[in-house]
């Protein structure tokens, strides 16, 4: 079963903002340092994803753990800048998933030296001096799978859960079918 971790999303309001400005007005929960990082910091509450605003009205947000909770941070964000009366400009044409971080197990663990040859190595590193696991990139797919001895996998980079599931489930087979030869 694929288990989103982190669900990153970015939209526009087509606005510029005075970060110092809004940062004063929407208080505590907004953090702005400009010599430390030019965005400001915002969390709607101490458990909640990051929004990090721009000057150019440009924000992201990450740290959600499904789709639906990017797109209600989002919503209540809008809604917390209308309620301060700071001018945003939006539609839901400004607002896209960016990266879906999934994790996922295979049945067993892996030979990731056999794992790395059977997948064909014109689409996988493996370099176990500089990082555990073996990056795999489908050809097929919009991500990236991290696949670790342990049979855990990190799938990265899809903007939809049907893309990653599609990936691990490919990867499943090819799995499958290189032990099934040897």
């Amino acid at each position: 079963m694929i288990q989103i971790v982190n669900a990153v999303g970015s939209g526009s309001l087509a606005t510029e903002f005075d970060l110092e400005q809004v940062s004063r007005a929407l208080g505590p929960a907004a953090e702005y340092d400009p010599e430390k990082y030019p965005g400001m910091y915002l969390r709607l509450s101490d458990d909640e994803p990051l929004i990090t605003v721009y000057r150019t009205g440009k924000y992201i947000i990450t740290g959600a753990e499904s789709e639906a909770e990017l797109h209600s941070v989002r919503d209540r964000f809008l809604t917390l800048l209308s309620d301060e009366q700071i001018p945003a400009s939006t539609t839901d044409d400004d607002f896209a998933v960016q990266n879906l971080v999934c994790t996922a197990e295979l049945d067993d663990g892996q030979n990731l030296n056999a794992l790395a040859i059977g997948l064909g190595l014109e689409r996988t590193e493996y370099e176990p001096e500089q990082f555990p696991g073996l990056i795999y990139r489908p050809v097929d797919y919009p991500c990236v799978l991290l696949i670790f001895a342990t049979g855990k996998v990190v799938i990265t980079g899809a903007a939809d859960l049907e893309d990653a599931t599609e990936a691990f489930a490919d990867l499943e087979n090819r799995i499958e079918q290189l032990t099934g030869e040897t």
